[in-house]
């Protein structure tokens, strides 16, 4: 299958055989449903070892063909944190992510960046006196 959203019916058969196209799937709970003429949902979750799972939100749009992935939201999770997501949401605040859109990787916080931060600011920001 040269591109699984050619039909949505071709992306429905590629989304119900992940696990035979794909060595490292283990389980998969994708669902798609139809919402009508022209779009549909996909929700669900895949599993991978090492207790990773990829957890897949898409509405796809099929008025034209090949059908159209029109938003996304993908979470990469291990155990119970999550490693990182992807989404389709606009950024009009961050040029970098701007020339990227709808494409770009969020990563979580990490403390230790914040405490950086808060390092930083202290050692620029004087005491007061009293």
């Amino acid at each position: 299958m040269s591109n699984p959203l050619r039909t949505p019916e071709d992306y429905e058969l590629f989304l119900y055989t992940l696990t035979d196209r794909f060595a490292s799937v283990r389980r998969c709970t994708l669902t798609f449903v139809r919402r009508g003429a022209s779009l549909a949902r996909v929700a669900g979750e895949i599993y991978f070892d090492h207790d990773i799972r990829l957890k897949v939100r898409q509405r796809i749009v099929y008025d034209r063909l090949p059908a159209v992935i029109d938003s996304y939201a993908y979470e990469v999770w291990q155990g119970e944190e999550k490693l990182y997501w992807y989404d389709s949401q606009p950024h009009p605040g961050d040029p970098h992510l701007q020339s990227t859109h709808p494409h770009h990787k969020h990563l979580p916080p990490l403390i230790r960046e914040i405490d950086d931060v808060i390092k930083q600011i202290e050692g620029e920001v004087e005491p007061s006196g009293g």
